[in-house]
């Protein structure tokens, strides 16, 4: 059954509609020039009437007849709806033929043939002119009753509305027709799209033997699922990645308090225990104050702050705080950064220090780490670079994932738990910036932090 909220209806009524809207004016433009013709036709009609009428009257014997046997002209008239008057300058009626008793009118003297219709319950159409019969004015009035006419156009009117109305509902059925047999391709994509579920995110829809506009339809739903099934994968990963993160410093507490309770033990030992436990604690809490920094900075709930950020002072401050954990190394921290950017003074230093303190943290013993800044096109990019071994390159766009290490046996290091670069990647997605990263043997790895510089903020 036929719903407006069915496109192919909304499609049928529009095709009746447009079918409405062009045998209407077709109609009306029919319509009126029958009118017109016809109205052409009798006027033609009534001045050869005329004409005829004024050659008799030129004949005095005819005038004569006609005066006494009117009947004679109306039988040559040969209808019922013909009119006819003969008036002097008097307004006497010399001759008349008026089947229907109309009153005779009053009319203007005119030397031109003149037309008018008259008004009332019987409508007319009237042709004159004067002319001069023995030195007499003789105004001749020849007429013609419109009651067939209007019948006729009544009934060509009524024709027209019933072809009107008949068309319109072919234009509807035949649109509902094409509509539905031209939705067709959507309605098998409709089908696709129900079949896949969140088990089938890998299924995609067909794009072959399908019309343009369908195929460009397919393929951005395509798209759409090859981003939902990437984002689905990303969870699945975090969520079992985050299930082995806390496994671990829950599997040791838990451990570690079982073992201690076997027995009694020592104030002093009860002591260590809790000390030991502390660390795993300090590790946890680490762990989901960095969960709840990245749900905050990806859905931020209001706008953070954002201030003119010196890049130079920020990194030479962040270089003095690293320092000592880089000569530990016998390594050094190199700032050749400058420039300014409009940045959350808080959020850019966090990011920063987690890429130091990642190039510290697998960066090769004795060698240094370098900071510096290039301008390109209205941006900063940002470069931190560290000679250590490089990222395996099935490894490179992956790194910026949750809980994602390239070397799983790190994920008991400390630190940031495996979030430090998904933070610096939400972080510069905040500052509509980006981060990306490069790694070899021969130049070892640089990450790369992009900001709007403070002229384009």
């Amino acid at each position: 059954m036929p719903t407006l909220n069915s496109l192919a209806t909304r499609l049928s009524l529009l095709f009746a509609l447009v079918s409405v809207l062009l045998l209407g004016s077709i109609g009306t433009y029919l319509y009126h020039s029958l009118t017109r013709e016809i109205a052409w036709r009798d006027d033609q009609m009534l001045h050869g009437r005329l004409e005829r009428m004024e050659a008799l009257l030129y004949d005095g014997e005819s005038i004569t007849m006609l005066h006494q046997r009117p009947q004679l002209y109306a039988n040559m008239l040969g209808n019922h709806d013909s009119l006819l008057w003969v008036i002097d300058n008097e307004g006497q009626v010399l001759i008349e033929v008026n089947p229907s008793n109309l009153p005779v009118p009053d009319l203007p003297m005119t030397t031109t043939v003149r037309f008018n219709d008259t008004s009332g319950s019987i409508p007319a159409r009237l042709a004159w002119h004067t002319l001069e019969q023995n030195g007499q004015p003789l105004t001749l009035v020849a007429g013609k009753l419109l009651n067939e006419r209007n019948q006729m156009l009544a009934a060509y009117q009524f024709k027209l509305w019933i072809a009107l109305i008949v068309g319109a509902l072919l234009a509807f059925l035949l649109g509902w027709g094409v509509s539905r047999q031209g939705l067709q391709p959507l309605r098998r994509l409709a089908e696709q799209a129900a079949r896949i579920d969140i088990r089938q995110l890998n299924h995609r829809l067909s794009v072959a033997g399908e019309t343009e506009e369908i195929s460009r339809l397919s393929q951005g739903l395509n798209r759409m699922l090859d981003r939902l099934e990437e984002g689905f994968s990303q969870l699945s990963r975090h969520s079992a990645d985050m299930a082995h993160e806390l496994r671990t410093p829950l599997t040791n507490l838990l451990g570690q308090t079982q073992h201690t309770l076997r027995r009694d033990r020592s104030d002093a030992e009860y002591r260590q225990v809790l000390e030991s436990n502390i660390e795993e604690y300090e590790r946890l809490s680490r762990m989901i104050d960095s969960l709840l920094f990245l749900a905050r900075t990806e859905s931020p709930s209001h706008t953070l702050p954002c201030e003119q950020v010196d890049l130079g002072e920020l990194v030479t401050q962040l270089c003095d705080y690293f320092e000592g954990m880089a000569e530990d190394d016998d390594r050094s921290l190199v700032n050749h950064s400058h420039g300014s950017v409009v940045a959350n003074r808080d959020l850019l230093r966090t990011a920063l220090a987690n890429l130091i303190a990642n190039a510290l943290r697998y960066g090769r013993s004795g060698t240094p780490i370098s900071i510096s800044t290039t301008s390109v096109e209205g941006q900063i990019e940002l470069r931190i670079h560290n000679h250590g071994p490089a990222i395996p390159p099935e490894d490179l766009p992956r790194v910026f994932e949750r809980f994602y290490r390239c070397d799983p046996a790190r994920s008991g290091v400390a630190g940031s738990g495996g979030l430090g670069l998904a933070i610096v990647r939400s972080i510069a997605q905040w500052h509509q910036g980006d981060v990306q990263v490069e790694s070899n043997n021969q130049e070892g790895t640089t990450f790369t932090l992009t900001l709007k510089s403070n002229d384009e903020a």
